[in-house]
């Protein structure tokens, strides 16, 4: 019988404490956050500066790093291309750059998630624990089906060894694809998962969309992965038409 764990006479089992770095040049926000992760468990370091953030987040074992954009020595964006040539340690931004432009940006570049400032402290630490939860179950890298090959960490996409540009959405859409190859979706699950909205029978948002990712994934290629199911929606896969 395995032994049990709440037994007296067994040592006390403490589970290992996540390591965060911080990396922000604002030393209030800096201490705000850092307060506040040790006082839940986390263990946290601090850097002031991209340079310093990037030797931190290059050489030390970290869990979750919380990079700001506006950096002194290298920007927030530097920071993350150079670890992501090294490392795929999940990266949360924190920053006041609100536009949708930035948070495009971030995601693009390889960041997991983009929270502005100011927020509350509850909503960073809910988004910490969902990113480490995902960092800890999350094994898969990469998906090929056929010649086309799928980087889910550095969201890069080539097909028959050439590479292929893709949109925000674009990217979204087929991530959607590769997770559920050979199952037909229909319209309403791709726009519930990839635009976060209900469908409207009315418009054809889903299939301007499928139709722009067919032409990069699909028509400069021989065999076809996007298939219509008419009246239904769609299906990933590599059979034939």
């Amino acid at each position: 019988m395995a032994p049990d764990d709440t037994d007296p006479d067994l040592p006390h089992r403490t589970p290992p404490r996540m390591r965060i770095l911080i990396v922000e040049d604002e030393p209030k926000t800096a201490a705000y956050v850092s307060k506040g992760l040790a006082e839940h468990a986390y263990v946290v370091d601090i850097a002031s500066n991209g340079i310093e953030g990037l030797h931190l987040a290059t050489s030390g074992n970290y869990d979750l790093i919380l990079l700001d954009v506006m950096l002194p020595g290298a920007d927030g964006w530097s920071v993350l291309q150079a670890l992501r040539r090294e490392r795929q340690t999940p990266v949360l931004f924190l920053s006041a750059r609100d536009e949708v432009a930035d948070r495009v940006k971030g995601l693009e570049l390889g960041a997991d998630d983009y929270l502005v400032k100011p927020f509350a402290f509850s909503e960073l630490l809910a988004r910490i624990r969902t990113l480490l939860r995902r960092g800890s179950t999350q094994v898969e890298q990469r998906i090929r089906l056929a010649d086309l090959d799928v980087d889910l960490v550095r969201r890069r996409v080539s097909r028959a060894g050439e590479r292929i540009d893709l949109t925000a959405k674009e990217y979204a859409l087929l991530d959607y694809f590769v997770h559920h190859i050979g199952e037909v979706v229909s319209r309403t699950l791709i726009a519930e998962h990839v635009w976060d909205m209900n469908f409207d029978s009315d418009t054809n948002v889903v299939d301007v969309a499928v139709r722009r990712l067919r032409a990069k994934i699909d028509d400069p290629f021989d065999a076809k992965l996007i298939h219509t199911i008419r009246g239904v929606g769609y299906v990933f896969d590599s059979r034939a038409e």
